[in-house]
């Protein structure tokens, strides 16, 4: 049974003859005809009624016809979610909340482009948010969102764990915080200080830290990365995850440099999310293996910054 035997049919039906759907097929009459018995014979059953005056579709035909409907509805679903994948496939769309952009998703997304090289990966920088605002709605595959350890995790969005580190402060090399073993609060509050602007979670972590403490100066600002940029420019210092500091090229290049908290505080937790219900073009899920096989070289990468002077809040 092929396809378009069951299109034939259906143009009998719509047009109301043999010979009327040979024309508009742009087939001779002789040549749908055959085509129409094979079928016939396929299926045991005489689907047109064929007279001297012409043929028809057959009463047994006409009973049949909404199964033949049924499939051909669902092949024509089939050829739109193709062409829809394949639309797909050519783009992947990343959200991302800035937390390990350089350390993490340079690398991911270099390797993914060598295996992918005709696709298109479209990161947009959010607030975690929108990020799932937007992979609820589908304009988004993927997500990279960063939370404190013990916070709940959206059920209706499939999660995994990337990477998972203290958050540490990050100063220029030259900065007096700098050759302290660990930074404790109070030195943090002497310092003018770069935060992440309200909606993101070291946002939440530094007002938690702080306790309500005021800093000497504070500057305000979207990411991590714009956070280590003015942080290099001697413009303050900031609290970032470890995760986000380590491998970076401005620590490799002696621009900045970082220390730990003198307290220990929430753990902070870079994930993946997506859809939970839906699979997703095949290069989605590319990407995420991706990202975690990236993540888990990462965190087997030697970090180097000594832990003395911590103490438990």
């Amino acid at each position: 049974m092929r396809i378009e035997q069951l299109e034939y049919i259906q143009a009998v039906t719509r047009l109301g003859s043999l010979r009327r759907a040979a024309d508009h097929l742009h087939l001779s009459q002789p040549a749908l005809s055959e085509t129409v018995r094979n079928l016939e014979r396929e299926l045991g059953v005489d689907l047109l009624e064929r007279r001297r005056s012409g043929a028809t579709i057959s009463d047994k035909g006409r009973e049949l016809l909404p199964y033949i409907d049924g499939v051909l509805e669902a092949v024509d679903r089939l050829r739109g979610a193709a062409d829809e994948q394949h639309r797909t496939a050519r783009m992947v769309r990343l959200g991302t909340v800035n937390a390990a952009t350089v350390p993490l998703l340079i690398p991911a997304i270099r390797a993914f482009r060598e295996a992918h090289p005709t696709t298109q990966v479209e990161v947009v920088g959010a607030q975690q948010a929108e990020i799932h605002r937007r992979i609820r709605e589908g304009s988004f595959d993927l997500g990279l969102v960063n939370y404190l350890s013990g916070d709940d995790m959206p059920p209706d969005l499939a999660t995994t764990e990337l990477l998972r580190g203290r958050p540490v402060v990050c100063v220029r090399p030259d900065s007096p915080l700098a050759a302290l073993p660990a930074i404790d609060v109070t030195d943090l509050l002497g310092e003018p200080l770069i935060v992440m602007r309200a909606g993101y979670v070291m946002h939440r972590l530094v007002h938690r830290l702080l306790g309500g403490r005021a800093p000497a100066f504070s500057y305000s600002t979207d990411g991590a990365e714009m956070g280590k940029l003015m942080v290099a420019e001697g413009l303050g210092a900031t609290v970032l995850p470890e995760f986000s500091v380590a491998g970076d090229p401005l620590l490799r290049s002696g621009a900045i440099a970082y220390r730990p908290l003198a307290v220990r505080v929430a753990e902070v937790l870079l994930v993946i999310q997506s859809q939970r219900t839906a699979t997703g073009p095949r290069v989605a899920r590319d990407l995420h293996r991706f990202f975690t096989r990236w993540a888990s070289q990462h965190r087997a990468a030697p970090r180097g910054v000594a832990t003395r002077g911590e103490r438990t809040a």
